[in-house]
């Protein structure tokens, strides 16, 4: 199945060099993980702080469940310090 992939700040560096607007879509199986998907980029698993699947925030334990229909969106931002 296909979905988009989105990485935001200092993860966008973890996209392929031909990627647009902070994303690339990726063919992913049936039974992966929203981590599964992040090991694959090389993204830390620290360092993925924020998960959104469809607007939805994902709660740790729910990245390691198979979640994904066709044509979802899973944005990751890092933790991120200001003031």
């Amino acid at each position: 199945m296909r979905i988009t992939l989105k990485l935001f700040a200092s993860l966008q560096e973890h996209l392929p060099a031909d990627a647009r607007n902070q994303g690339t879509e990726v063919v992913i199986g049936e039974n992966d993980t929203p981590y599964q998907l992040l090991d694959r980029f090389h993204v830390p698993r620290k360092m993925a702080h924020l998960v959104i699947l469809n607007g939805v925030y994902l709660n740790p334990p729910e990245r390691e469940k198979p979640v994904f229909k066709e044509g979802d969106v899973l944005a990751v931002w890092p933790p991120v310090a200001g003031g």
